[in-house]
């Protein structure tokens, strides 16, 4: 496998950087990307510690020369796992619409940019695309907004891309997390005063994040989630969807049967009362 090149974007923690380490101790050759290079101590320490190498490279995915430079010179590449993403709690009313579009380049387009750039690529190898979503692209979830607005679309782009790229070759996942013990929720940009802020959506906000604590309690640890991530990397005939544990198979499960609605709305109303 040593002739084998993946990229894996957003790799400074969390998924990312345990993928990144998971498939260097498989075989693959790492391109590990993060938007800034200063932050990868710990990528470089868990690399150390496997008795591995990552090659780290600067890529900001909402930045299409930043992608440009990054894959420039590259002669090949077996497998891109677009993973860098950002979290954003909010609703509507109590925020601007740029605070969307801010969601939406990051975790939409961002995953645009970089698949554009590397299609090329991947169809000379015939090679894999995955993409990390979330449970929160199929069940949409109070205070996720934005964010299941993005990763809806991510869905939606790769499920509709999946069977043009495999006319050429490359095989299209999705891989959906539940809750991952990583540094993704303290990256929401939650303030400290958020619950004050909220106006009429104070208690609502109030269990919503009550709930949410709660759930990343027995949250997945990301190295689980990498070994999934590196059987689709492997395997046969990859699926197109990856649900990474039993709990996220469960909540994901409700949506894709409910014909009408009514049990993903049911639900969701739970988190949010008081």
């Amino acid at each position: 496998m040593s002739d084998k090149t993946v990229l894996i974007t957003g790799t400074s923690s969390g998924i990312g950087l345990a993928t990144a380490v998971a498939a260097a101790r498989g075989g693959w050759q790492v391109i590990a990307t993060m938007r800034d290079t200063a932050k990868a101590g710990p990528l470089l320490a868990a690399a150390e510690e496997a008795g591995v190498g990552v090659d780290v490279r600067a890529l900001d995915v909402t930045e299409p020369d930043s992608v440009a430079a990054c894959l420039a010179g590259l002669d090949r590449l077996d497998a891109l796992v677009n993973n860098a993403g950002a979290g954003h709690v909010g609703t509507l009313e109590r925020e601007g619409l740029d605070d969307v579009r801010a969601v939406m380049e990051v975790n939409f387009f961002g995953v645009l940019n970089v698949t554009k750039a590397a299609l090329p690529l991947l169809r000379a190898s015939r090679g894999r695309l995955l993409t990390v979503t979330s449970v929160g692209g199929v069940v949409g979830q109070p205070f996720n907004e934005a964010y299941c607005a993005a990763k809806f679309a991510v869905e939606g782009f790769m499920e509709s891309l999946a069977p043009v790229a495999a006319t050429t070759g490359v095989s299209v996942s999705v891989v959906e997390p539940g809750a991952v013990a990583s540094e993704f929720v303290r990256n929401v940009g939650l303030a400290d005063d958020a619950v004050e802020q909220a106006g009429p959506y104070a208690p609502a906000l109030t269990a919503y994040l009550d709930r949410t604590r709660a759930a990343f309690a027995d949250a997945q640890p990301a190295a689980e989630v990498a070994d999934r991530i590196l059987g689709l990397l492997t395997a046969e005939r990859p699926a197109f969807r990856l649900l990474t544990s039993g709990a996220a198979r469960g909540f994901a499960g409700i949506k894709l049967k409910d014909l009408d609605g009514s049990a993903v709305q049911g639900l969701t109303a739970g988190w949010v009362s008081a």
